[in-house]
């Protein structure tokens, strides 16, 4: 993607360069033999002689077509980017999802096993018998779901951090 990027940089600085060297031509007399002196440039951008003003007319063009060609190849280049971040990003949340419906299923079973010891803890507590192994078994049930809770937390912050992610790598090169 650099590549196209230097390459265009480098036609539009050229073709720059050769609609100011059409437009001298175009303002410099006719009868004028010898052309003004111009600044020093590199050796690839001085022609070897004196162009025809059709000869820079032909070759702008040229470095015209070049140009769109390859603006055409990065919007393409662009595109397939843009499709394939797509994909990841569908794979990325298609994963989530599985993570997420695993935990609603623990959550759920969890709970129902709360809710029966519970009930089964309010039962005795009626009956005026409190039975040591109901209560203990409700607090490690009750201890199994904030367990879960917890688990369902984890995942919501790995969600919340695998977003903010890529913001922070762009703000990190954005700072260098």
């Amino acid at each position: 993607m650099q590549d196209i990027t230097e390459l265009e940089k480098r036609i539009t600085a050229a073709l720059e360069r050769i609609g100011k060297g059409v437009d001298k031509l175009a303002t410099q007399p006719r009868a004028a033999a010898q052309p003004a002196a111009q600044p020093a440039a590199t050796p690839a951008a001085l022609p070897a002689a004196p162009m025809t003003d059709a000869a820079l007319r032909a070759q702008l063009e040229e470095e015209k077509a070049l140009t769109a060609q390859l603006q055409a190849r990065l919007r393409a280049a662009s595109a397939r980017e843009s499709k394939g971040d797509l994909q990841d990003k569908v794979d990325r949340l298609t994963q989530e999802l599985d993570v997420k419906g695993l935990e609603l299923q623990r959550m759920r079973r969890v709970n129902a096993s709360l809710r029966e010891q519970l009930e089964a803890l309010r039962t005795a507590a009626a009956s005026g018998v409190t039975d040591p192994h109901l209560i203990n078994k409700a607090m490690q049930t009750e201890l199994e779901t904030l367990r879960a809770t917890r688990l369902t937390e984890i995942a919501e912050m790995d969600e919340i951090l695998a977003a903010l992610e890529p913001h922070l790598t762009e703000a990190g090169h954005a700072r260098t």
